[in-house]
């Protein structure tokens, strides 16, 4: 009986009152503290860096006061200059804080190799979709050389010159396939 006496004591309210408003006290000072050490009401709006430079990249962000990390190239875009931001984040226009990072993706200065494959034997239809497959072009003006087999792979050319299996080109260059006429021995 004497706990529910206690209860309903001005001593159990008084100490329920000091309890709640020691902890609004603590609340509204630590909420008042995080507001001023994280500069809270601070923004500053990120500009468009599409199509700058590194150079250009690095003077603009820090008249800011802003930083940048390069986190990774693109495939190439031949729109955008060399080593240019293809994509940035956070978006242009986005509100931050000083010394946030913006993080870019760059175009590459040309397209990613690839290897030639070794295509000798095999038809002008498996080797042209073998090429476009892989990222390539095929000149539709083909040479023709003797040989028994008809529309059969005997070389592959790049600006004249011949390729080996293992030769490595630029992604969409425009290769000539050198094909056998079907009217040798």
């Amino acid at each position: 009986m004497s706990f529910f006496k206690f209860l309903k004591s001005t001593s159990f309210f008084k100490q329920i009152l000091l309890a709640f408003t020691g902890i609004f006290i603590v609340v509204f000072a630590l909420k008042q503290g995080l507001e001023i050490s994280t500069n809270h009401d601070q923004k500053i709006q990120v500009p468009d860096l599409n199509k700058m430079v590194l150079k250009d990249v690095d003077r603009t962000l820090k008249a800011l006061d802003l930083d940048f990390i390069v986190i990774d190239s693109a495939s190439y875009n031949p729109n955008y200059p060399n080593k240019s931001v293809i994509e940035q984040t956070p978006e242009s226009g986005d509100f931050v804080k000083e010394k946030r990072k913006i993080y870019l993706t760059l175009n590459p200065s040309k397209f990613r190799d690839v290897t030639i494959p070794d295509l000798n034997g095999k038809t002008k239809r498996q080797a042209t979709s073998h090429l476009r497959s892989i990222g390539f072009y095929i000149d539709s003006n083909y040479t023709y050389v003797k040989d028994i087999g008809k529309d059969v792979v005997r070389d592959i050319r790049y600006k004249g010159k011949k390729l080996k299996q293992g030769d490595k080109l630029p992604l969409n260059s425009i290769l000539d396939l050198v094909l056998g006429d079907g009217k040798g021995n």
